[in-house]
């Protein structure tokens, strides 16, 4: 059996997010990290590439228990096959292709957005050193909160047996990230995202499961998003 399901959904970015972009030509008192833009409009942009490793990461420790991650080519079956692998020759083992296609995700409100404060904003921020009390001072452009971005996934039915496992460990790294960060400078605060409005549609070939079962398993993120906007 082989066909593709289109699974879609809104990002909320719930705190300053910043994914950082190309800062080669800086000129005096420009941002010191920039985020990344979509070359077309010029607005934020969120990569898929950027998605897809830190759902990774998270499944990874998630799956085999262990706070250090290990390397790609050592993850579990589950993941490999979700997220593809180079293969390994020591092991004898072939490339996997990925089931998952990650697209890159476009911001869905930027003239309310523009409207209000914009679509950036510049936080400034020190290190400073224990031993001297040198500051070091930097500027850093941050997604503002409340901007929505469209994220847009294919999976590759292959494997009728394994549809539902694999929908729910997308949905498990979905839920791990709804309580982590994406981008940079997390643990001050960055980057807390969450996700709603989900939706699947059979685009070729046909599903071994009930459409309304997978969807259910997704939905269940939405209760975790910033502990489900509860504290």
């Amino acid at each position: 059996m082989y066909g593709k399901i289109a699974i879609g959904c809104k990002l909320t970015v719930l705190t300053g997010m910043h994914i950082g972009g190309s800062s080669v030509f800086s000129s005096i008192g420009a941002v010191d990290s920039p985020v990344v833009r979509d070359s077309l409009t010029g607005e934020p942009m969120l990569p898929g590439s950027s998605l897809k490793g830190k759902l990774r990461t998270l499944l990874a420790k998630a799956i085999k228990n262990h706070y250090l991650t290990q390397e790609c080519k050592d993850d579990p079956p589950e993941l490999k096959r979700l997220f593809g692998s180079s293969g390994d020759n020591r092991r004898k083992e072939d490339p996997k292709p990925a089931r998952l296609q990650f697209a890159d995700a476009f911001l869905i409100n930027a003239d309310q957005l523009k409207k209000r404060t914009g679509m950036t904003e510049i936080k400034f921020e020190n290190t400073i050193s224990r031993l001297t009390a040198v500051a070091n001072p930097r500027q850093i452009e941050r997604v503002v909160r409340g901007a929505e971005f469209a994220i847009n996934l294919v999976y590759d039915i292959e494997e009728p047996a394994e549809v539902e496992g694999d929908i729910a460990n997308l949905a498990k790294g979905l839920k791990l990230l709804s309580m982590d960060y994406l981008g940079g400078h997390g643990t001050r605060g960055y980057g807390k995202v969450a996700f709603s409005d989900f939706h699947l549609e059979v685009k070729a070939g046909s599903c071994p499961v009930e459409l309304p079962k997978l969807l259910k398993l997704l939905e269940e993120v939405e209760d975790y998003g910033i502990f489900a906007l509860q504290a």
